[in-house]
């Protein structure tokens, strides 16, 4: 993929250096008497994809209000490949978030508002409660933010997906892409379906099967622009199949329970942003109208 490192973007708020992290608030083992097997559970979904459900642990389904630090408290140490990490999700920030501005009012008739991007250590706070380095990349519609500690991509790795440049930039355009759910207002809708518990998993899918829809949509803009090398899709798609529902759940106790996904298959994920990269129209990522392959029309 080709990109250009250019400074940090002013959408990025830089938490490394914090001393503390934060962390009040937050209860490990609560949630209504979940029990240590379920969040074992909550820590792996969290890990592999794009929502924090640890987040919501301390407040029986609802997110706890929280203050967001906005500038770090101390000086970042950070290693070579660190710092290109960083540039490089700068880069795909502003590049995403420049696309949606101009596509989103074309394509859906709304005005787009940008997100901000955090990058943290270990542990700090989010308006949906507490980031912890285990709960992977997510999206807060509570303060329209993104966390992201960077020590995932070394856990993506074990889980089979790799860090090349496209790869990393469709975990971020993922994450953005639920910042459009939300701008769009079906983040809102699905959290009402997931009020009915017999339509919970339905609708959680849909809802990431979407942005990954998403991710593609933009990920077709670079296709047009000549920025994107041979291999770089396929890069991406092992990406998309590393955190599908069946494979994690294959790799954690080697039986598949459909029934409990959250995220979609692998073949689903790959689907749905296939379908995006191909049409490069956010109208096709419909998922709640359209089957789970993606391709149902």
């Amino acid at each position: 993929m080709e990109w250009t490192p250019g400074g940090m973007s002013n959408d990025v708020e830089d938490r490394r250096g914090d001393s503390g992290g934060g962390g009040g608030g937050f209860l490990p083992f609560g949630g209504g008497g979940l029990g240590i097997v379920g969040v074992i559970v909550l820590v792996v979904l969290s890990l592999v994809t794009g929502r924090n459900f640890l987040g919501f642990l301390g407040g029986g389904g609802s997110a706890p209000q929280t203050q967001t630090r906005q500038q770090s408290e101390g000086p970042v140490q950070e290693s070579a490949g660190e710092h290109r990490d960083t540039q490089l999700l700068s880069f795909v920030l502003d590049d995403v978030q420049k696309f949606w501005t101009a596509t989103l009012p074309e394509q859906m008739g709304h005005p787009y508002r940008h997100a901000k991007l955090v990058l943290f250590r270990n542990q700090t706070q989010s308006g949906c409660g507490a980031a912890q380095e285990a709960t992977g990349p997510f999206y807060c519609p509570e303060d329209e933010r993104v966390y992201i500690d960077l020590d995932f991509w070394d856990d993506l790795k074990r889980l089979g997906g790799n860090t090349a440049d496209f790869s990393q930039s469709y975990v971020l355009a993922h994450e953005l892409g639920h910042h459009v759910q939300n701008i769009l207002g079906i983040e809102q809708k699905a959290q009402q379906m997931m009020q009915d518990r017999s339509q919970r998993s339905r609708a959680s899918v849909e809802l990431e099967l979407q942005a990954d829809c998403f991710a593609g949509v933009w990920g077709h803009s670079m296709q047009q622009r000549g920025k994107l090398d041979p291999g770089d899709m396929d890069q991406a798609l092992k990406n998309a199949a590393a955190v599908g529902d069946d494979h994690i759940q294959k790799m954690e106790r080697g039986t598949v329970s459909p029934e409990s996904w959250t995220h979609g298959s692998s073949a689903e994920r790959q689907g749905w942003f296939s379908r995006g990269m191909n049409s490069g129209d956010a109208r096709r990522c419909n998922t709640f109208q359209v089957g789970p392959d993606g391709y149902n029309q």
